[in-house]
């Protein structure tokens, strides 16, 4: 349970960091929704009429796929050097370093909250209207988030100890995408090979979204409990080494 004061605290610098990002660029917040446009316009292009040439239906499946993972995906690499990134602040003023992959999770989560009510907005002009199954979207999110920051802060942990290990990270995410039943149906797959895919919590969250999104349907109650479970084993781990190594991680920055 995360002590008040630090919920405030994740918030408001969550917000600080937001401004300034915004402030940074141009066209501000603007880049927030143009940036994750770009990245699916290009993958529907690739996907969607170059090598599948799968029309509207595939652009709502391609979208539905992207949309959560491009959060996962952004979140857990920068989120892995959250430390380093406030090496200047943790060197200055005492902050528990498992609050630091917190507020990365928070910058990313309203992004992403942004991205997901223009995605609701096209689906509805494609045909894909709100039906009871969506009545379990919160769920699903909530399950995302308990993943990402799970994950998130198991990388953010290592990294520091083993700086090396950030190179692995983002080179796994990019593995990962395609493996996550972004581009293809997890079900259209050997029973064997499935199962072996659907260890990935993203499979199951990315299958959840397009249950509720494109069938109407409930998500898979038994694959969002797995993501629960798995979520909480990883970020107790994730949560012990960063408490063990609280005061050491300074130490590697001055270092």
């Amino acid at each position: 349970m995360i002590p008040k004061k630090y919920v405030e605290l994740i918030w408001y610098k969550a917000l600080a960091e937001l401004k300034a990002e915004a402030a940074r660029a141009y066209i501000g917040f603007l880049w927030w929704v143009l940036e994750p446009l770009l990245y699916m316009s290009a993958f529907y292009i690739a996907f969607g009429t170059g090598l599948r040439r799968g029309g509207v239906h595939f652009l709502a499946f391609l979208l539905t796929g992207l949309v959560p993972w491009k959060w996962f995906a952004s979140t857990v690499m920068s989120g892995s050097s959250a430390i380093q990134v406030n090496s200047a602040l943790i060197q200055q003023v005492y902050i528990p370093k498992y609050i630091l992959p917190w507020i990365v999770v928070v910058v990313n989560t309203i992004k992403f909250f942004i991205i997901l009510t223009l995605l609701i907005i096209l689906l509805s002009f494609l045909g894909h209207g709100v039906g009871v199954a969506w009545l379990a979207l919160p769920v699903v999110i909530a399950v995302q988030f308990m993943v990402i920051i799970a994950i998130t802060s198991l990388f953010a942990a290592f990294v520091p100890l083993f700086p090396e290990l950030k190179l692995i990270v983002d080179n796994g995410i990019l593995v990962l995408m395609f493996l996550s039943g972004i581009f293809f149906y997890i079900d259209t797959m050997p029973p064997e090979l499935a199962a072996i895919l659907r260890i990935n919590p993203m499979v199951e969250v990315i299958g959840s979204y397009r249950d509720i999104f494109l069938k109407n349907a409930w998500p898979d109650w038994a694959g969002l409990m797995w993501c629960i479970i798995l979520s909480m084993v990883v970020y107790t781990v994730a949560a012990a080494v960063l408490r063990k190594y609280d005061r050491f991680y300074v130490k590697l920055m001055i270092g």
